[in-house]
């Protein structure tokens, strides 16, 4: 799993600029879920989930800045 999260962060912008397509923001909140998984956060677990389900729809949003400004996605961990 730590080398799934490790692979997903070093993948190339542009690549993580196309990922954060409203359709494919999915991959990054499972990635969301393994980090939390990894760190055993439970608050982690519950946010990431919910960020699949309904709030793919808005995350998209803050994962394309985020990913514009700094380079990768945000969460909490």
């Amino acid at each position: 799993m730590k080398e799934l999260i490790k692979s997903m962060n070093e993948l190339p912008w542009i690549v993580k600029l196309i990922l954060c397509i409203p359709a494919l923001d999915v991959i990054w909140c499972v990635v969301r879920l393994l980090r939390s998984l990894d760190k055993n956060n439970p608050v982690g677990i519950v946010l990431a989930i919910l960020t699949i389900v309904p709030g793919a729809a808005f995350v998209w949003f803050i994962d394309l800045v985020c990913v514009l400004l700094k380079g990768e996605i945000w969460w909490i961990d």
